[in-house]
């Protein structure tokens, strides 16, 4: 992983469906899960190990030339930069000032106004939508958020997770709780009210099994732990990650209204998905969330708000992921040919030095 002003920097080619070549591919963004995953589940379509470039804050101005953390990689350039978050904007502009064939470059959120011409794409979740930002002709909308979930890999977790946690045949409702952000407060009685219903829930029969995240207060998670019993699990954030276990074992979800990118993943199983409501932070980031939720719920039958039971429905799951990597793929083929052969005549090389 790079680091801005790291000097240490290992590339994994993969293939380009289009071009029948391989591309090295570049990630840009925050440390933070949720914009990382994005980045990802994007990504890792086109190569399945893209090096990660995780920045901390914005590139200052006095960096962006000669003093540029990137200007002096003595190693292969990327061909295409797949960034997200605003903090991204800066330094995916460095990144390709400092190549001597401009790589592709693909944002997963708006750009800010002053960089909308390092990008050759970007895809912008329908709550950031717009009829001003759908006259670029090479932005697209997306539903939700990308992510690195996908329904192959929860259908070949499945069994084994069912086995571990189900083997009764017991129905399973996987609980995903974040934390408070910008929208959404996380006050004792939303959190009383989360513990109730997660009791009420095994009360009713559910297994119940519970994942908290990096930003949830310490005090939920001690709460869930200690309501440990047969039919409710809890991650205890110790060792492995069971999340995409928890996701492939479930019958139903109940998520938390802060994160969108839980939201999203649990909708890529297929099954039915349910949003826990939270105390409100009134202002303009609350406003795009419950746009959100609501888009998500009236307009496009994702998602229902839980109002205590969990009850089967059907819906057809996004797979945003896919999408957006084959539309990338696609303009990549169409606009930038000089890519795709500059990847074929090195991967030619490579084929006839192995020889």
């Amino acid at each position: 992983m790079l680091t801005a002003g790291s000097s240490q920097v290992a590339f994994v080619d993969a293939l380009l469906v289009n071009s029948g070549a391989k591309m090295r591919v570049w990630t840009v963004s925050e440390a933070k899960a949720g914009t990382l995953t994005q980045c990802l589940g994007v990504a890792r379509l086109i190569d399945p190990e893209p090096y990660q470039v995780v920045v901390k804050r914005e590139l200052p101005a006095w960096r962006r030339g000669i003093f540029s953390p990137y200007r002096r990689l003595k190693v292969p350039e990327p061909q295409l930069v797949v960034s997200c978050g605003g903090v991204a904007n800066s330094h995916v502009e460095a990144i390709v000032a400092a190549c001597k064939v401009k790589p592709f470059t693909v944002h997963l959120a708006t750009p800010q106004p002053e960089y909308t011409g390092v990008f050759d794409m970007a895809f912008i979740s329908r709550h950031d939508w717009s009829d001003e930002k759908a006259r670029h002709t090479n932005w697209h909308e997306m539903v939700g958020v990308p992510h690195q979930i996908d329904h192959q890999i929860v259908d070949r977790l499945r069994e084994q997770a069912r086995k571990r946690w189900a083997s009764k045949g017991d129905k399973v409702v996987t609980v995903l709780a974040g934390g408070a952000n910008r929208a959404y407060l996380y006050d004792d009685a939303t959190i009383d009210r989360l513990i109730e219903t997660v009791k009420q829930l095994a009360a009713n029969g559910w297994t119940v099994l519970a994942s908290t995240s990096r930003r949830s207060r310490a005090d939920l998670l001690d709460r869930l732990l200690s309501l440990r019993s047969d039919r409710i699990v809890v991650w205890d954030r110790q060792g492995a990650n069971p999340f995409r276990d928890f996701l492939a074992a479930a019958d139903a979800f109940l998520v938390t209204k802060d994160s969108i990118t839980m939201t999203c993943e649990a909708l890529a199983t297929g099954q039915p998905t349910y949003v826990f409501d939270l105390a409100k932070n009134p202002g303009a980031r609350l406003d795009k969330f419950e746009w959100f939720h609501r888009d998500m719920s009236e307009t496009l039958k994702l998602t229902r708000p839980f109002n205590g039971t969990l009850e089967g429905y059907d819906y057809e799951p996004p797979h945003e992921s896919r999408r957006i990597a084959s539309l990338i793929e696609s303009e990549v083929a169409r606009r930038r040919p000089d890519l795709a052969e500059h990847a074929t005549r090195r991967e030619n090389a490579r084929k006839n030095a192995a020889k």
